[in-house]
């Protein structure tokens, strides 16, 4: 079997507040990614899905601080690296496609200044060269005009034209690694459809590894091979797409698949899990999801359960599996 391209062990990401409360936001988490796989992170906004990507690419600001872990890429460990040397693997072998391509992006510079920057840094290309790569991607990721577009700024595309820009410049330089998080939040349908195929696309082209962070479990049964669901800032259940939805083994994983609409089967009310993700710096004594939790038992609630291998194969923290 192939060596892992990315190998996150015991990563410990926490926030420390003014009120000397610690958020902690991702709270020791294990998991491999290999090339050529699509991954999802799934889970309820604050789980900890978009502080792990952060943390893998080292973009925690304070009062954030990486505790402990090891993120191995490519055989080094990446939380020993400069920002020097983080500046020359990120954009390059590692590459991330961000929630928000307004944000993202520069509105300063046009669409071809900000793939051409990343292509003299990276690939060493002359200007000239550069330029012409750059028109050649914008038109890989479906840009009918590329010759115009290059000149244009931010501003004057539409949202799904800037989620592509943002593609554009992620998949400029071939990364072996892509994490894209919630690539297709606010665009319709049909241009989610667009993008994530297009990511497909160049996966297959390049045997890149994806990182998929989403809360879209559609999303995730079309494109990933395997799915992480995470709550409290701990992956509880790690399986295949087929096993994750015939057979859903954690409670939470359960009370996701609980409120999706099936055509299937007519319900006269969807599934919800009750209450709400606690706050990252007051997490329930035991199983972070005891207080939300249909299957509860008393021990849930004194101490924490380890992730462990069930029979069907599925890794899962609860205590029902012991």
């Amino acid at each position: 079997m192939q060596d892992a391209l990315l190998k996150v062990e015991g990563l410990k990401t926490y926030f420390y507040l003014d009120d000397k409360k610690i958020a902690k936001a991702v709270d020791g988490i294990d998991f491999s990614i290999y090339p050529g796989e699509t991954v999802a992170l799934v889970g309820e906004s604050g789980s900890g899905k978009s502080i792990t990507s952060l943390s893998i690419m080292q973009l925690i600001n304070k009062p954030g601080k990486i505790k402990e872990g090891t993120v191995i890429f490519n055989g080094e460990n990446l939380l020993n690296f400069s920002d020097k040397q983080m500046a020359k693997i990120r954009g390059n072998d590692l590459a991330m496609i961000f929630q928000e391509p307004m944000t993202a992006l520069n509105p300063v510079f046009t669409i071809g200044n900000q793939i051409v920057e990343t292509l003299i840094k990276h690939k060493k290309l002359t200007k000239k060269q550069a330029y012409s790569k750059a028109i050649e991607i914008l038109k890989m990721v479906g840009f009918p005009r590329a010759e115009e577009t290059i000149k244009e700024y931010p501003h004057q595309l539409s949202g799904g034209m800037r989620q592509r820009a943002m593609i554009a410049i992620a998949m400029s330089c071939d990364p072996k690694l892509l994490i894209a998080d919630e690539p297709t939040t606010a665009l319709d349908v049909t241009i989610q459809a667009q993008i994530l195929d297009l990511m497909n696309e160049m996966k297959k082209k390049f045997n890149t590894a994806i990182l998929l962070i989403t809360h879209d479990l559609g999303v995730v049964a079309e494109y990933a091979d395997r799915v992480m669901v995470m709550y409290g800032g701990q992956i509880v259940e790690d399986t295949t797409v087929e096993r994750l939805f015939s057979n859903p083994q954690h409670p939470y994983t359960i009370g996701l698949l609980e409120s999706l609409p099936s055509i299937d089967k007519e319900v006269k009310r969807l599934g919800a899990i009750k209450g709400t993700v606690p706050p990252s710096y007051n997490f329930p004594k035991g199983c972070r999801f005891s207080d939300r939790c249909p299957k509860v038992m008393e021990k849930c609630k004194e101490a924490l359960p380890q992730l462990q291998t069930t029979e069907s194969g599925h890794d899962v923290r609860c205590y029902i599996y012991e």
